[in-house]
């Protein structure tokens, strides 16, 4: 036992590496990630790299363990890896829109189903004397599993794509997620069909139509049902949940509830992967949903790369080099492509689709993968499936894999609708827009307004920090905003407008009753005592300073007469110097920073500054006036060394650091030596030469 958790633990080191090295590298050549942890996979399996002999592991690092592939364990991370990667894309789900276009759905999936089994079991039967050397009939095991194989949609890498692609919910993605499931559903029938016509006319000769009709009805019964009480109970599980308190546990409960269902569908005959799917979308409605995927993400990164990897590692490549499999390989690979675009494509033009939305949903039922892989290995264990026709089976899944999905993001690249109609707004939809002075102002109301709706029982997610993006769920109250600089936009249905504008004026009399508090005297004089106590305890980081400042941005003798020419003075220099590029934005930036409270320190020391758009990085420049100007220093004495510093609105940069290294380093000495210099080589050497040494050595 403890032989095998070791070489679990080496496998699963090396399988996520690998899959993240592959993922990055696609991802540099503008690919799909998921096919470079499924290209990773196929490298380092037990068929190529992985079963070459090393130190310590004579039959490498991934052995073959008897007629499959992989270990036990490691398929056992990768059946778990597809049910979260199932459960939180039925999680990303767009119910309202499932269900819209659920009609769609099932006649992509049953088209989809219909045209590939044909096909695939047609031309099992075609090249049975080439590959068989005798004549098969449509019912025979190979043929049979050939036209099973094709049927099913890997919804998962689908999935994937669209989701990195945020096309998840437009109108193909869930059409396509809803026929996914459709033809997983279908193919699982097939499959449990198939056996059944086996079993049967093995042991009686002939085939039992009415056992396998009953089969079949009990199949879809459970998935229409589990499905149905899912969606009607999601309110009751979102209650229940969270009376389990706080984030991280309704997370970890919710996806105990999908490995569980998913479990129970296994035994009930469907595949896992299905009740997963279901369950994601049970809590796709309710106010939780958010949550379990934010608190799921580090779960999924870890377990995702491992399931593709993973059905990389069950492709044995030198199996497929045979001429005459390969050739029928070919044939079946097209005939599969072409079978899922024609009975895909073709029901969505009946259903209000385009011809580039048809061709969306058509290549994005193509790829064939987890549940293509299971069923041949079902049929390969079951001995219905010969070696060379699983090969077969494996090459098909694997060029639908890598095809299809750079196929669908070049025809979403366009953004034109796949509707022959685009979707309008819905009229119960109404934007509602705040203004504020600035946009710090709106930043500020932002972060008050969430604490308010969190208090009144709301779930607050942040959906994309860099555009300012939120939404606020409450049961079936669903309130999306966005800031844009001074600007707060609410969506939200008609009703909620009033929550939305009381929520706003219970913010405003905070602000302003903060405002007022801060309008009381405050002692500023301490804030820069201990500036100075802090530069007299620990070794300035001159580093950073030596980054941002050069001999170019130092100016020794200062002509200005007042503040705001000294200021233009040195914002002039970092535009000469290419820091600025607009000289106007940055100094209304700086100037409104002075309107708020004086940059005058005390020592002679003032430091004016400001975030602006106005430049890309940080940029500083000092200048020396040995006869002082007025800063509003706080111990009355005028500014004889301006230190200028500007940095960007969005974006990391270090300029409070950058400000409290200048405090550390200009200590009394030094600031007597930088007012005897009369070069700006002369002031560097002070600021950054001589203080870089007094580091080192400290």
């Amino acid at each position: 036992m403890t032989q095998r958790m070791m070489m679990l633990v080496i496998q699963l080191g090396v399988v996520l590496f690998a899959a993240k090295l592959g993922s990055i590298v696609f991802e540099r050549l503008h690919f799909p990630g998921v096919l470079g942890e499924l290209t990773a996979g196929i490298l380092i399996g037990p068929y190529l790299l992985g079963r070459l002999p090393l130190p310590g592991f004579p039959e490498g690092i991934f052995p073959r363990m008897g007629d499959f592939p992989v270990s036990v364990e490691l398929y056992a991370f990768c059946s778990v890896a597809a049910v979260v990667l199932l459960f939180l894309t039925g999680l990303e789900t767009d119910t309202g829109l499932f269900l819209r276009y659920s009609v769609a759905g099932t006649l992509v999936g049953i088209g989809g189903v219909v045209a590939s089994f044909v096909i695939g079991d047609a031309l099992g039967v075609w090249f049975a004397p080439s590959l068989f050397g005798e004549a098969r009939g449509y019912l025979d095991p190979s043929s049979l599993f050939l036209g099973i194989i094709s049927t099913a949609t890997s919804v998962g890498i689908t999935a994937r794509v669209l989701s990195e692609r945020r096309k998840l919910d437009s109108p193909e993605g869930v059409t396509i997620l809803a026929g996914a499931v459709v033809d997983d559903v279908l193919g699982i029938v097939l499959l449990a069909l198939a056996l059944g016509v086996l079993a049967a006319s093995n042991t009686s000769g002939r085939v039992d139509w009415g056992h396998i009709g009953v089969l079949a009805l009990k199949t879809v019964g459970i998935w229409l049902t589990a499905t149905v009480v899912g969606l009607l109970a999601s309110r009751r599980i979102s209650r229940v949940l969270k009376g389990f308190g706080d984030r991280s546990s309704i997370a970890t409960m919710a996806l105990g509830l999908a490995l569980i269902i998913a479990g129970l569908f296994e035994e009930a005959g469907l595949a896992m992967i299905v009740g997963a799917y279901v369950m994601g979308l049970s809590l796709s409605r309710a106010d939780i949903a958010h949550v379990v995927r934010e608190w799921l993400h580090p779960i999924y990164a870890f377990l995702v790369p491992i399931f593709f990897a993973g059905m990389g590692m069950l492709v044995n490549l030198p199996a497929l080099f045979n001429r005459q499999v390969l050739t029928f390989g070919v044939v079946y690979t097209l005939a599969a492509i072409l079978a899922k675009l024609v009975g895909c494509g073709v029901p969505t033009l009946f259903c209000g689709f385009n011809l580039r939305g048809a061709l969306r949903v058509g290549v994005g039922m193509v790829p064939r993968g987890e549940v293509a892989l299971i069923v041949a290995g079902i049929g390969l264990a079951a001995g219905m499936l010969p070696a060379d026709v699983f090969g077969v089976g494996v090459l098909m899944t694997l060029a639908t894999t890598l095809i299809a999905p750079p196929c669908l993001v070049f025809l979403f690249r366009s953004g034109q609708p796949g509707l022959r109609k685009p979707e309008t707004p819905e009229q119960e939809e109404a934007p509602l827009e705040f203004t504020f002075p600035s946009s710090h102002t709106a930043e500020l109301v932002v972060a008050r307004l969430i604490s308010i709706f969190e208090a009144e029982g709301f779930f607050a997610h942040t959906l994309n920090r860099e555009e300012n993006l939120y939404q606020l769920r409450k049961e079936g109250i669903v309130i999306g905003f966005q800031r844009r600089g001074p600007t707060i936009r609410f969506e939200c249905h008609r009703r909620q407008r009033p929550y939305v504008a009381v929520a706003i004026y219970e913010v405003l009399a905070d602000v302003e009753k903060t405002v007022q508090e801060l309008r009381k005297p405050m002692d500023a004089h301490g804030v820069v005592n201990q500036m100075d106590a802090a530069g007299s305890t620990e070794p300035p980081a001159v580093a950073l300073l030596g980054t941002h400042l050069t001999p170019r941005h130092c100016q020794p003798n200062l002509r200005a007469k007042t503040k705001m020419e000294a200021i233009d003075e040195l914002l002039d220099i970092l535009y000469r110097t290419g820091v600025v590029r607009d000289l106007r934005a940055a100094r209304q930036a700086i100037l409104e920073r002075e309107a708020c409270m004086a940059t005058g320190m005390q020592h002679g020391i003032a430091i004016p500054h400001a975030r602006t758009d106005a430049v890309e990085s940080l940029g500083c420049a000092i200048g020396l006036k040995r006869e002082g100007l007025d800063f509003g220093c706080l111990d009355g004495e005028p500014a004889r060394i301006i230190i200028l510093t500007v940095s960007p609105k969005t974006g990391p940069a270090p300029q409070v650091q950058l400000m409290a290294t200048l405090g550390q380093i200009l200590d009394a000495p030094t600031r007597a030596r930088l007012l005897q210099c009369e070069t700006p080589e002369e002031m560097y050497a002070v600021l950054v030469a001589r203080n870089s040494a007094k580091s080192l050595s400290s």
